[in-house]
């Protein structure tokens, strides 16, 4: 199965070819789950990461937990984010429908995250909004990169599995974290949110540039040897 899982087109995630992770591609594809309906699993826990994000400002007395329940359920999107393409490739079921609903899903999840850690204990709204257009971002550049001839190009340094493991460090740092090693920008206001987000959209420009860079040079590359 550790063959039948790779694919050129498909994010490289090393986990893939744990022996775990093929038992349980296994098993999801015994069960019949589709891999467009894991796709909108994943979906659904991105969005609900954010809507548990906004909770750690709107039910401040239960803070730590939402916190520590938007770690687990940004886990969930990228573990549904891994399985799709595992299962298709494993049922045969790839097509151009399959990435309609692999890219969409994507895009909905990161939106809906990094506004949620907008308006998160210690986030800035705008910093959510502009964190969440410079991950769209990110993805255009890859997909226009692709539709004009280069290669899928996953590179970071803050692609999609960064910019989520840094919100899922937040989560856990600010839920698990003694209150006195709480960072704060102004009064009583947790800074962790802000920090991440800011590193998101620096990274995140970063990142569409080199990505358009690397594009840019295989393309002069591939005219000039025609």
């Amino acid at each position: 199965m550790g063959e039948a899982i790779e694919s050129a087109d498909r994010r490289p995630i090393a986990a893939r070819n744990w022996r775990i992770s093929q038992t349980l591609a296994g098993w999801l594809v015994r069960r019949g789950i589709s891999a467009n309906a894991i796709s909108v699993f994943g979906m659904l826990c991105g969005i609900a990461a954010g809507l548990s994000l906004a909770a750690t400002t709107l039910l401040p007395d239960f803070a730590r937990l939402f916190w520590l329940l938007s770690a687990l359920l940004i886990l969930l999107r990228l573990l549904a984010n891994m399985f799709d393409g595992m299962v298709a490739l494993v049922r045969g079921t790839a097509s151009p429908l399959g990435e309609l609903f692999n890219e969409v899903p994507d895009r909905v999840s990161d939106a809906a995250t990094l506004i949620g850690l907008g308006y998160a204990a210690g986030g800035e709204p705008v910093l959510g909004f502009v964190a969440a257009c410079v991950a769209l971002f990110v993805a255009y550049v890859r997909t226009v990169a692709k539709t004009a001839g280069a290669p899928h190009d996953f590179c970071g340094p803050m692609a999609k599995p960064h910019r989520m493991f840094a919100v899922i460090a937040a989560g856990l740092y600010a839920g698990l974290a003694p209150a006195n090693w709480q960072p704060v920008w102004g009064e009583g206001k947790w800074a962790i949110s802000s920090a991440v987000l800011v590193l998101i959209i620096v990274g995140g420009g970063v990142t569409a540039l080199r990505r358009l860079w690397r594009a840019g040079a295989y393309l002069a590359h591939t005219r000039r040897r025609t």
